[in-house]
């Protein structure tokens, strides 16, 4: 399975001139194999891709209601069970009001 170029180009910049000096700072959004929406901020990941992030939470999408944001905390997600890992502009997030956003929930991938 491919991690695509998307979460290597993230991995490059999470490194910087020192290469064992780690930086995990970044907010993320991880879409889950079963259509979840989980934003956190990048704590840990191995070559498995198991991500450990933190101050997380989930984004629930509705058709009736705007999105509902379920705090998770510190938050672990196996590498086996994500689809897209792509960075997070918390600028522009905050621009976007959650509440009014609706929308269909992703379905689960089916392989």
């Amino acid at each position: 399975m491919s991690t695509g170029p998307g979460l290597e180009s993230l991995v490059n910049r999470m490194y910087n001139r020192q290469a064992n000096e780690f930086l995990c700072a970044e907010t993320i959004s991880i879409i889950t194999n079963d259509g979840r929406i989980i934003v956190g901020t990048l704590r840990g990941f191995d070559q498995a891709t198991n991500i450990i992030l933190d101050e997380s939470h989930e984004r629930v999408y509705s058709t009736r209601e705007g999105v509902q944001q379920l705090a998770l905390g510190l938050y672990i997600i196996r590498g086996d069970n994500i689809s897209v890992v792509g960075e997070l502009d918390e600028e522009l997030d905050l621009v976007n009001d959650l509440s009014k956003i609706k929308a269909h929930p992703l379905k689960p991938v089916i392989h």
